[in-house]
């Protein structure tokens, strides 16, 4: 079973990190990787020229404009970090990586993947340089007009190969739909559950944002802790006073709810 997360936008390489803590190179990394390939395109593009792609402000097209430049085709020590690490939005607060054993790392290693704009997929160990390029981005390549058409059915390929050794194998999705879009699902060779957490407003549930990309690090943190193998464990998920929702869930639906944040 993988679960399925987004990356964040915010990123933090100043946290320091133990030495001791084992570190892996991304699938799609290497000089001839497509990882590389979308660095030549954006290594092509001025500082303007990025602001108007991702809607960014002076300053962060400026360092973003920096980041693909100083980009090398294979990470190390020294210009990278672990991804669970390095990635620092709501999600990852949840997760809260730097509090989990080495492990619980290693479990996590084998069974959580981050989408990725630049590169596809990666481990929560596998080092990431600092970049910017959002999966929705309409950066025109060889494929087509967008990273939906580069990347192709290449993702759903890599997940195919990660759970090739499952009987049953099941995807967890809790990225969001802007990310998991870029999974192939006619190619993909596995169930899909998606989980949704849902939190009581006026009168009635409904999904916060800020709440949601939390509960879903907190999902992942859980699974991780406990090491849960099938989706059915999942429904004991019960961090920061979540509770699962039989009646408003199906087959490959999990709806989560609580009443006070």
């Amino acid at each position: 079973m993988l679960f399925l997360l987004s990356p964040a936008k915010s990123l933090d390489y100043e946290t320091p990190v133990p030495d001791t803590l084992p570190a892996t190179q991304p699938h799609f990394e290497g000089p001839r990787g497509p990882a590389a390939e979308l660095i030549k395109i954006l290594r092509q593009k001025s500082p303007q020229d990025i602001a108007a792609l991702m809607q960014l402000s002076e300053r962060l097209s400026s360092l973003n404009v920096a980041r693909y430049a100083a980009w090398a085709p294979r990470s190390t020590a020294a210009n990278a970090r672990q991804a669970a690490l390095a990635f620092n939005g709501d999600v990852y607060g949840g997760l809260d990586a730097k509090t989990l054993s080495a492990a619980q790392l290693g479990w996590a290693q084998e069974h959580v993947c981050i989408l990725s704009g630049l590169y596809g997929v990666l481990r929560p160990l596998d080092r990431l340089q600092p970049y910017r390029l959002e999966m929705g981005t309409q950066l025109a390549n060889r494929h087509g007009k967008d990273l939906y058409a580069f990347w192709n059915s290449r993702i759903a390929d890599y997940l195919n190969e990660r759970l090739a050794a499952d009987r049953t194998p099941v995807v967890i999705n809790l990225a969001s739909q802007e990310y998991f879009r870029s999974v192939d699902l006619k190619a993909l060779k596995a169930r899909v559950v998606e989980c949704v957490f849902e939190e009581w407003k006026n009168g009635k549930y409904k999904v916060i944002s800020f709440f949601a990309k939390r509960a879903r690090g907190l999902m992942v943190r859980w699974a991780v802790v406990h090491r849960a193998s099938t989706p059915r464990a999942l429904e004991r998920f019960d961090l920061e006073g979540y509770v699962f929702d039989a009646q408003a869930s199906a087959p490959e639906r999990f709806v989560f709810r609580r009443k006070a944040a």
